[in-house]
């Protein structure tokens, strides 16, 4: 009756009656190790108890049984707290500073030989989608872009990987997370880029992106979307409009595209 009361089985209970009063399994090692565990004031891993066993109590353990025992009767080791100092070291080791290399010389006069980079964020129905772009210093045209609800490195990335090959092209931006990045480091390298960097706090040192920037939020109607499709339909619409059709007074009153082919053009005579 109790048996069914407690919903055990018969040989299970007698299983259990016969056991009681036997010393458990390993009951014994495990007060040798908890002996030299506590010795250690619970700061010794297996490592430790292993070696500390076998020189102080003459006896060897297998580490598998250690640290079975450790888990079945909860010597729990006091694990060392991360030096964040350490931390701070290893993020400065991984993620790298460039020499501003473009020293503010936004007059270029060959295409695709420098490039400028930067990421905005533009507020649609009560949320943010971010910019990325590269921008030709010598036409100013914008020859990458990508838009993405989320600024992780993929947008940066994938901004880089739409670019047609432009090996030993400069290409600036300032020192945000996403260009120290390794990962957009590696990738500038496979398409062998030179970086160039801003100063710290230094905006006017990319100053042609940041005009860029403040033309399309002054000249495009983004609030009024309210969806991220609709979005980036009207920011592809700018910028090709900003490419083809917006006329610039310092470029002889042409277009970024028109731009580039009349520098390319007197290059090449």
């Amino acid at each position: 009756m109790l048996c069914s009361i407690a919903k055990v089985s018969r040989s299970g209970y007698y299983g259990w009656l016969k056991d009681a009063g036997k010393t458990p399994r390993d009951y014994d090692d495990y007060l040798l190790i908890k002996k030299v565990f506590d010795r250690g004031k619970s700061k010794w891993g297996w490592r430790t108890l292993s070696m500390k066993l076998e020189r102080e109590e003459s006896t060897i353990f297998n580490h598998k049984k250690i640290k079975r025992i450790m888990r079945k009767y909860g010597l729990n080791c006091k694990v060392r707290r991360k030096n964040p100092y350490k931390a701070i070291m290893k993020k400065t080791q991984e993620h790298r500073t460039f020499v501003n290399v473009l020293n503010r010389e936004f007059k270029q006069c060959v295409p695709g030989k420098v490039f400028g980079t930067d990421i905005t964020y533009i507020p649609h129905n009560h949320r943010f989608a971010y910019l990325a772009i590269v921008k030709d210093m010598a036409s100013g045209e914008i020859v990458s872009w990508h838009l993405s609800l989320y600024i992780t490195m993929e947008l940066v990335l994938t901004m880089l990987r739409k670019l047609p090959p432009h090996a030993g092209t400069l290409i600036h931006s300032d020192q945000g997370f996403h260009y120290t990045n390794p990962a957009y480091i590696h990738e500038v390298k496979l398409r062998e880029m030179v970086q160039s960097m801003s100063r710290k706090a230094n905006c006017i040192d990319n100053a042609p992106v940041e005009s860029f920037f403040g033309h399309l939020k002054d000249e495009v109607d983004y609030r009024s979307c309210q969806v991220f499709g609709q979005l980036y339909q009207l920011i592809k619409k700018y910028i090709y409009y900003y490419n083809h059709e917006r006329s610039q007074w310092l470029k002889n009153k042409m277009t970024p595209v028109e731009y580039r082919d009349h520098l390319l053009a007197r290059s090449a005579a």
